[in-house]
């Protein structure tokens, strides 16, 4: 059996932690930030999780991750 692919779009987003959970970055922190309360950004620093059903789906993608 062939070794599997990895999917590049999806392991450059993606991180798998130790307990099998899916991590993922904030959206809406890329631009037009100075509307934004700083509270709000300062908040979309910190690392968001997949759902387990979106989670599953992206482990097949990253298979070595």
């Amino acid at each position: 059996m062939p070794k599997q692919k990895t999917h590049k779009g999806a392991a450059k987003r993606f991180d798998v932690t130790k307990t099998g959970k899916v991590k993922r970055a904030q959206a809406f922190k890329r631009h037009i930030l100075t509307k934004k309360p700083t509270k709000r950004t300062r908040n979309l620093r910190k690392a968001a999780f997949l759902t387990n059903t979106e989670g599953a789906t992206m482990k097949k993608l990253i298979p070595y991750k």
